[in-house]
């Protein structure tokens, strides 16, 4: 059905092109090299960092409920970062549901060229770990991320911990709701924004194979990347 669809459609675009069948696509999935396209920040990156789950193994709901799970849903979880001023999609990372947030920021930094100057990072309290401000510390960028409610000072006397421990007599002055204003905290809600459009273009992954659901999600992102690219609604309040 989809690929008479498509090759309707290559025939109203007066092209004498034939369209693949989709056993011939599912092959090649795995080894298609995707490039994300992307605009290049020059004023300083302000990258919202944010990780999700998405199903590529088990029944639905409604079937599970009526006649039991046939077998374990499998989860990946994706994690991506966004530039807040343009909303594309800077860096993305897919992993089995086992491996935790704060273990890929590293490798979501990483894919932001070394050129490029990060000025802040703004992630959830699960990045509130050593090794996830040590890693933001190394690009020279600002870590904007909340303490978690039981948070102790560290011991340590290195810079990370320091500014750290600053954070954490800030937060418990200010208040969280006051110094999420202060710190402009509230950017976050445009990642969860992006994760639900991802989403959008399904909440589970097709593919059976890592590599094959890499390149479904590197698919979805360069797509969503080109929509971006063409134009966003501005909001204005009119009173």
């Amino acid at each position: 059905m989809v690929t008479g669809f498509v090759q309707s459609l290559i025939k109203l675009c007066g092209l004498s092109w034939t369209a693949p069948d989709y056993s011939t696509l599912c092959r090649r999935q795995k080894h298609i090299d995707i490039a994300i396209s992307y605009q290049k920040n020059s004023d300083g990156l302000h990258l919202l960092v944010n990780s999700t789950g998405l199903k590529f193994l088990g029944e639905g709901e409604w079937k599970r409920r009526k006649h039991g799970p046939e077998y374990h849903r499998q989860w990946r979880k994706l994690h991506i970062g966004i530039d807040a001023e343009t909303l594309q999609i800077r860096a993305v990372q897919l992993t089995t549901n086992n491996v935790s947030d704060s273990q890929v920021l590293g490798d979501l930094l990483a894919q932001i060229p070394l050129d490029e100057r990060i000025d802040s990072v703004y992630t959830d309290g699960a990045y509130d770990t050593k090794h996830c401000r040590q890693v933001i510390l190394d690009r020279a960028a600002h870590a904007i991320i909340p303490p978690r409610k039981n948070a102790k000072p560290w011991k340590d006397q290195k810079l990370r911990s320091l500014e750290r421990n600053e954070l954490l007599k800030t937060v418990k002055r200010l208040g969280r709701t006051l110094w999420k204003k202060w710190s402009g905290y509230h950017r976050r809600s445009l990642v969860e924004t992006k994760m639900y459009c991802i989403k959008l273009l399904g909440d589970k992954l097709t593919a059976r194979s890592f590599p094959s659901q890499v390149n479904e999600i590197h698919a979805r992102i360069a797509v969503l990347n080109r929509f971006t690219e063409l134009g966003r609604p501005h909001t204005q309040v009119i009173t």
